[in-house]
């Protein structure tokens, strides 16, 4: 009954809308961009609304919290993990994890944001010849790096 009843309620919207019943009502309203069938808009995040309130290169991460966090690993940690706790999202959204070995990008994570406090998590294989400097940076859906967190790999 409820489905017949909103199907009727649309349809009568619709009828309404069409013959110029509802025109004053949706004059105000700001048009929708126009966006090409195959593609989907995407909405971008302020870039000041969000930041990272957590950030931790961790050897784990257990119900979504960072263990053993740190900013020197032995070669031998075989993986590590980069935890973010992101703020501010006003809207679903998506941040990137860029890994960086020695000034060379090594991953590129893209991660979904889905309320105004939300944690994520990428990970990274960590081969035992690749020791220094690392950095892994945090960046939103507009571009702006939002955090840098530097760490080491040390010879086991």
């Amino acid at each position: 009954m409820r489905k017949k009843v909103l199907v009727f309620a649309m349809a009568a919207a619709v009828v309404m809308l069409l013959s110029g019943q509802l025109a004053a009502q949706t004059q105000e309203s700001t048009p929708a961009p126009e966006v090409a069938p195959a593609q989907q808009a995407t909405p971008v995040q302020e870039p000041s609304d969000l930041q990272v309130e957590v950030g931790a290169v961790a050897k784990d991460v257990v119900d979504r919290v960072p263990m053993e966090a740190g900013s020197s690993f032995p070669a031998s940690v075989g993986k590590l993990f980069y935890f973010t706790k992101i703020t501010g999202a006003l809207q679903p959204t998506h941040v990137t994890h860029v890994w960086s070995f020695d000034g060379t990008e090594r991953a590129r994570v893209e991660l979904e944001v889905n309320s105004p406090s939300w944690r994520t998590y990428s990970s990274k294989n960590i081969e035992s010849h690749e020791t220094g400097a690392w950095r892994v940076e945090v960046i939103d859906a507009a571009g702006n790096v939002l955090q840098t967190v530097n760490f080491e790999v040390t010879p086991s």
